[in-house]
Order: structure tokens, then C-alpha cells, then sequence
């Protein structure tokens, strides 16, 4: 074995594909575009005035499993709030997003349901599907047509259509309406990632709301949607939000939920506040996506930007690995943190710098940004 991982350093050297956590400082300057901290809820006084009531009432942890003696009160509060938000019957909350993903996937895989994945969905998509024991397909990116064959010849009794509804690599949305024209064509589950939706998408009162809240999805009983509570609502968590029949199978036939020990209080009365904060202030999320917009546009197409007006994420290609990772530690350098995606982490091979914009940057902000991310691209080109 030690031969073997010393192996497979040399091969991550040799391709450019090493990496090692960076610690962030308390309280460290510079602009950030690389958080997923989309509302500026992560710091916010209010979140944590609310984790630290629940840590003196709850304690620091939820001390069991949900079917042991981990459910508190603040649990279900936050899974009714959670569903009642996002438009739909009954809510899951599991101890990360990751873990709500491939929970939910593997307790209604199994050989008799056929997945059939957009083939750029997230890791903890393409982990579930691993894991149900399911026979997997994938179709071409955002192509309808493709994933209608894939569905039209099962022999499956069960099918499920699994997709983000903005990914989080390239920041493009999916097609919804259509995906649920399928699924109901097809009598298919879909499943919908709001991971980078939450917080951040919708329109007029269902601002901030995600992909899915006011439309023919909500409440759809072909619908299932994940979540993060990580993300825009600035706390730890995921949940699975759908039918109440589909909350009961869960509770019994999870694992990810069964033998997990609970999410923590505080991670939950934080998530609490964070939704009570969307609600009462929609101009957060307006906001995410006008500054992603802005970055965009300074940016210009000549920067190789994938241009995506759906959420926070913008997304830049770039023509190597190792140009990659030179370019992000350029712009850090200059005080602009960006995101550096590699294989495997960038599903069709490309490696790019990703742009996550957020509420709080301010017009000198993004003008900084901009400006040093040009110089940066220009000696990447």
C-alpha cells in the first residue's frame, strides 16, 4: 500500500492535480469569489446570536442518531420551515448536503429503479447513484431528448431523473419545465440539487427561494428536492424535501439518516435564522445575482467566461491545470481569492477558475476584482 500511494502522489504531481487545504485567518483581507457564503449570512451577528442560544439550551452537539435521542425540537422546526419554503410537503434534514444526496438516492435505487443523470452533475449525485446497487445512465448535459431515450427503453418498474438545478461548476441552469414534462411522461422521480439554487434563485415573492418554489414543481409528487444549509444560508447541513410518504421511507430506509448522528442544534437554529433573514430581505438575492452579472460583464467574453445569469457562479476556462492553479494563486496574491477547479472535479475535463459572487461585495469591490482578474487571464493566455 505505501508503495502505491507513493504511486499515485507522483501521477497527481506529474498532471498538476495536487492539492492542499489553504487556512484562512480571522478577519483576513481581501475580496472573496471563491466562498459559497452567497448572502453573507456565514458572519452574520444574527445566525450566530442563534446557534449560541441553542448551544446553552442543546448543547454543542446533538449527542445520538435521529432515532436514538439526537431529535430536538429546533429538527423539525427546521424541516417544516425548510419544505414550507421551498413549496413542498415534508422535509429531511441530514447532517450535510452531501449526505442528503446520497441518502436519498440510495434508499429508492436499487435494481429495480433505473437513474438517469445529467452527466455533469455534483460528486455526491454520482456517489449515490454508485451506491444504490441502481443501473445508471448518463445523459448529455441539459439534452432532453437524450435523457427520453435513456427512459423510453427501460425495463425498470421505477426511474429516476436526477439534475441540479444550477450547477455548480459552470453556474448554468437546468431546464425544469421540461425535466418535469419527462418525468411525468415517464412516470420518473426528478430529483432536484438546490444546493446553489437555495438562497439564491427565484422571482417577485418567491425571491431567494430557489429554482423550484413557485413553480409546477412545488409540491409536484414527482419532485424531490436536496438541499444545502452550507451555502447561502450560512450554516452546516442538507436536507431532502418532498412528499410526506417520501419523508416516512427516508426515516426507515435511509442509512445516511439512520446510523448518522443528528445535524447539531446550532447548525440548526442557524439555518433557522438564515431562512427568517431570506424571507424578510429578498434584496439579498437580487443582489447576488446583479453582482454576478457585473462580474461577467467587466470580465467580457474575450476572458473565456461561460456566461450564466442564473445564480452566483461564473465560470472561466482554462487551457491547463497547471494554468489553473498558476492563475488562482496569482489573483490571491493580488487579494482576489477565486476558485480553482481541476479534474475530477470539473466533470467534462476543463479546468477552470470559478467566480462566486456574493451580496456583499461593493462596486469597488467587483471593479478590483475585475481589473486584477484581467491581468491575471492575459498572462494565463
Amino acid at each position: 500500500m505505501t508503495r502505491w500511494l507513493e504511486q499515485q502522489a507522483s501521477v497527481r504531481v506529474r498532471r498538476g492535480l495536487v492539492r492542499r487545504p489553504v487556512a484562512r485567518r480571522a478577519g483576513e483581507p481581501g475580496i472573496d469569489l471563491a466562498s459559497n457564503d452567497y448572502l453573507g449570512l456565514a458572519r452574520d451577528p444574527r445566525l450566530a446570536v442563534a446557534a449560541a442560544e441553542a448551544a446553552w439550551e442543546w448543547g454543542t452537539g446533538a449527542t445520538a442518531s435521529r432515532l436514538v435521542a439526537g431529535t430536538t425540537e429546533l429538527h423539525l422546526a427546521l424541516e417544516a420551515e425548510l419544505a414550507s419554503f421551498v413549496g413542498m410537503k415534508a422535509g429531511l434534514v441530514f447532517s450535510s448536503g452531501y449526505l442528503a444526496n446520497v441518502g436519498v438516492i440510495t434508499a429508492l435505487g436499487g435494481p429495480g429503479t433505473l437513474i438517469v443523470a445529467d452527466d455533469q452533475c455534483h460528486a455526491s449525485i454520482v456517489d449515490g447513484c454508485r451506491l444504490s446497487r441502481s443501473r445508471v445512465e448518463t445523459f448529455v448535459h441539459h439534452d432532453i431528448d437524450d435523457a427520453a431515450r435513456l427512459l423510453a427503453g427501460r425495463s425498470e418498474p421505477r426511474a429516476i431523473i436526477a439534475v441540479e438545478s444550477i450547477y455548480s461548476v459552470g453556474g448554468d441552469a437546468a431546464p425544469l419545465a421540461s425535466l418535469l414534462d419527462l418525468a411525468e411522461e415517464h412516470d420518473a422521480v426528478l430529483l432536484v440539487d438546490e444546493a446553489h439554487g437555495l438562497g439564491v434563485a427565484g422571482v417577485d415573492e418567491f425571491e431567494g427561494r430557489g429554482a423550484v418554489a413557485g413553480t409546477a414543481l412545488a409540491g409536484n409528487p414527482h419532485v424531490v428536492v436536496t438541499a444545502t444549509l452550507s451555502k447561502a444560508l450560512g450554516s452546516q447541513g442538507g436536507a431532502v424535501l418532498g412528499s410526506a410518504a417520501l419523508r416516512e421511507h427516508l426515516v426507515n430506509r435511509s442509512r445516511g439518516f439512520i446510523f448518522d448522528t443528528a445535524l447539531a442544534p446550532t447548525s440548526a437554529a442557524a439555518a433557522l435564522a438564515a431562512l427568517g433573514i431570506v424571507r424578510e430581505e429578498p434584496w439579498r438575492a437580487a443582489r447576488v445575482r446583479a453582482n454576478a452579472a457585473a462580474l461577467l460583464a467587466g470580465l467580457g467574453a474575450g476572458a473565456g467566461a461561460e456566461p450564466s445569469a442564473a445564480g452566483a457562479v461564473q465560470s472561466i476556462a482554462m487551457p491547463s491545470a497547471d494554468a489553473a492553479v498558476a492563475a488562482a494563486r496569482a489573483a490571491a496574491h493580488d487579494g482576489v481569492r477565486v476558485g480553482c477547479f481541476r479534474p475530477p472535479s470539473v466533470p467534462d475535463g476543463i479546468s477552470r477558475l470559478r467566480l462566486t459572487a456574493h451580496a456583499g461585495l461593493a462596486p469597488s469591490d467587483i471593479g478590483r476584482a475585475i481589473a486584477v482578474l484581467r491581468g491575471v487571464l492575459e498572462e494565463a493566455s
